[in-house]
């Protein structure tokens, strides 16, 4: 008897072990209620353009061609002469799903995901998009979705193809990109000619968001030291120098339009997931007028753990300390 009460108290205790595993890490990490802090200094531009590159790797972006040529030109263009650069170290897993939170809402993967398949957040959590005046996005339906759907009113909008067109054995998934990129340029055409909505996107704290999932795909189907792979880069390069110049265009060279662009992830020959350099490092470059310009070809390694307080709060210092971010005055607000 004495045996058996010991057996069972075993157990029991076992068991209490087991459960305070999954009630100390399988919680969510997001804390609700607090107030919002604001810098009263005045933010150094009026919108923000993200351009997120899916699956691209920091060293694929700015290393240089077997002929001696830049990769992506126009944004070496702007890394050399306009804006400041580095390397963003993300967090496994190295998904699309938690890489765009992370960046947007500002906190890494919450295991309590795995209830949901790790299929979407199982909490629902705040945004820069959910904080701007507006934000409108274009790109694929598994990422935009997610920041409408926790928004506090109806001023996230999406513009998404459909699912069908995410082929992972396609030839060319470039063509993403350039969707994503030709709806754009038609959304500003409209709002020339749309009074209602040229004053929307002439308003303060707005975010235009390119979600671009060509490379990535391209990675998965060719592999990313593939031809199709650089070729999609060169792709997107030139996409950005297209947009840049349109909206510079629109709104009359104001100088008050930021510039990021960014990865969610890289890849290795097999895919992505886990924490290699060739997964977690990704490209970062920003530029704005009063950013200090790049001097000599110093590099830096931004390891962000929430890429989206460089969205909020990101300027008045060097590149170099662009680390440490959470001490950075407000960007759009």
């Amino acid at each position: 008897m004495n045996m058996l009460i010991f057996i069972m108290a075993g157990l029991l205790v076992h068991c209490v072990f087991l459960a305070s595993i999954f009630d100390i890490y399988f919680t969510s990490p997001l804390v609700h209620g607090m107030t919002p802090q604001r810098t009263p200094l005045p933010p150094p531009a009026k919108r923000l353009v993200l351009f997120v590159a899916d699956g691209l790797r920091a060293d694929t972006l700015y290393e240089i061609d077997d002929n001696g040529t830049p990769r992506a030109p126009y944004l070496r263009n702007i890394i050399e002469y306009k804006g400041s650069w580095g390397v963003s170290h993300t967090h496994v897993p190295t998904e699309s799903r938690p890489g765009h939170v992370a960046l947007i809402a500002g906190f890494y993967e919450d295991v309590s995901a795995v209830a949901k398949g790790w299929k979407e957040n199982p909490v629902e959590f705040d945004s820069v998009f959910n904080e701007s005046k507006y934000t409108w996005s274009w790109g694929s339906p598994d990422i935009l979705p997610m920041f409408a759907k926790g928004a506090s009113g109806d001023h996230v909008y999406t513009y998404c193809y459909t699912a069908e067109k995410e082929d992972f054995g396609a030839q060319d998934a470039t063509k993403l990109d350039t969707w994503v990129f030709d709806h754009v340029k038609n959304f500003f055409q409209a709002a020339g000619s749309n009074q209602t909505l040229f004053s929307k996107v002439n308003e303060e704290k707005v975010v235009l968001f390119l979600h671009l999932l060509g490379i990535d795909t391209n990675g998965h189907a060719h592999r990313p030291n593939s031809r199709e792979y650089k070729d999609n880069i060169r792709k997107v390069d030139d996409g950005i120098n297209d947009i840049v110049s349109m909206l510079e265009d629109f709104y009359g060279n104001d100088g008050k339009t930021a510039f990021i662009l960014t990865s969610d992830h890289g890849m290795t020959d097999w895919g992505h997931c886990l924490g290699g350099r060739k997964s977690s490092w990704k490209p970062f470059d920003v530029w704005v007028w009063g950013l200090p310009n790049p001097s000599g070809t110093s590099r830096v390694l931004i390891v962000v753990v929430e890429t989206e307080q460089l969205l909020q709060q990101l300027q008045k210092a060097p590149a170099y300390e662009l680390s440490f971010v959470p001490k950075l005055p407000s960007f759009l607000d």
